[in-house]
């Protein structure tokens, strides 16, 4: 008997697409069975589930804070705030973020209404609380809890996020402190396989020159945009919830910027005027303690300086004036609108 040439090709598809529909109709491992259904309750005083209001089929953000931290937290919220800004109106209809207290023991739903008013936070982000030992379960189950770090009597926590869809099982870590158009790139697009088209004018032709950034320049990246923009830099279409850094290094006292730097909240607790101040005028956002050491301000101040100089040349001083052609000709007199008068 002939056999037919395409009878392998057939088989072979026909078990392709049977592969393809079991795996495309089998639920996702990270499901009820994996994730509690902890008790937890919003800014508003609002009950939810983790599970069935929060996660289910969802694409989200997470992260774990508190809000009397001085340090990393600030930090996140203000990242995350960057990238709502970037999703618009996506966040709360198919992107949710999700900050969860590590103290829900000072953290009242209303402590955490008063901390997203002070950032600005818009729609579909949740501030949260809960029972600590539920708290403790979630971030053990999305892998944001780490023995000996996060059970330490001093708040101390991951400096970690997690995003991901739930209905997809899809995942990952990623750093708070990372650009906020790869976090909104992730959320809007890969996460949700690439289902929005994206208007792509771009060239090869066209990308600039790669350099390698300055330490100050990374950390300026990595750290102070977050909250501060420079001039016309990358995030300057986003409001900072601090004041534009262009020119800082020539409108304040050095010795004071590089405390200021180091160790605001100690400035705050002692009550420094210009720094009382500067809480008060930007809607009470304490700024965070970076744990910086000196050559890392000092390469921070002088990446700031630079980019100063160049988006804000300062002007050269006068050339000093040469007296003396007041002093020729008729010995230096000069008439002073009475006739012949001379001094």
């Amino acid at each position: 008997m002939e056999r037919n040439p395409y009878s392998w090709c057939k088989g072979a598809l026909l078990g392709l697409f049977c592969l393809l529909f079991v795996q495309g109709t089998t639920a996702s491992p990270w499901g009820a069975d994996y994730f509690p259904n902890t008790l937890l309750v919003n800014q508003h005083g609002e009950e939810v589930r983790f599970f069935d209001d929060l996660l289910k089929d969802k694409v989200v953000a997470i992260n774990f804070i508190f809000t009397s931290c001085t340090d990393s937290c600030p930090l996140e919220t203000a990242r995350l705030k960057q990238v709502q800004d970037l999703l618009g109106d996506r966040v709360g209809r198919d992107i949710f973020f999700y900050s969860i207290t590590i103290d829900p023991q000072t953290d009242t739903p209303e402590v955490l209404r008063q901390y997203a008013e002070r950032f600005r936070v818009g729609p579909g982000w949740q501030f949260l609380t809960g029972a600590e030992q539920d708290i403790d379960r979630l971030r053990q189950k999305l892998g944001l809890f780490i023995e000996g770090v996060d059970d330490s009597p001093d708040n101390n926590h991951t400096i970690t996020m997690i995003v991901g869809n739930q209905s997809t099982g899809r995942w990952m870590k990623a750093s708070p402190f990372e650009n906020p158009y790869i976090l909104a790139d992730r959320l809007g697009n890969s996460l949700h396989n690439w289902k929005q088209a994206v208007a792509m004018d771009n060239s090869y032709e066209e990308a600039p020159e790669l350099r390698a950034p300055s330490t100050g320049e990374q950390l300026f990246r990595t750290r102070c945009s977050s909250c501060h923009t420079l001039g016309d830099n990358e995030h300057a279409g986003m409001r900072g919830i601090g004041p534009d850094l262009l020119g800082v290094t020539r409108n304040r006292d050095p010795a004071w910027l590089v405390r200021w730097i180091k160790e605001p909240d100690r400035m705050l607790e002692e009550k420094d005027p210009l720094a009382l101040a500067l809480y008060e005028q930007y809607n009470r956002v304490s700024m965070p303690n970076l744990r910086l050491n000196d050559s890392h301000v000092h390469a921070l101040l002088a990446y700031i300086e630079e980019e100063t100089e160049r988006l804000m040349p300062a002007e050269p001083a006068p050339a000093p004036m040469d007296h003396s052609a007041h002093h020729q000709g008729d010995g230096g007199g000069h008439s002073d609108g009475h006739g012949d008068h001379q001094h």
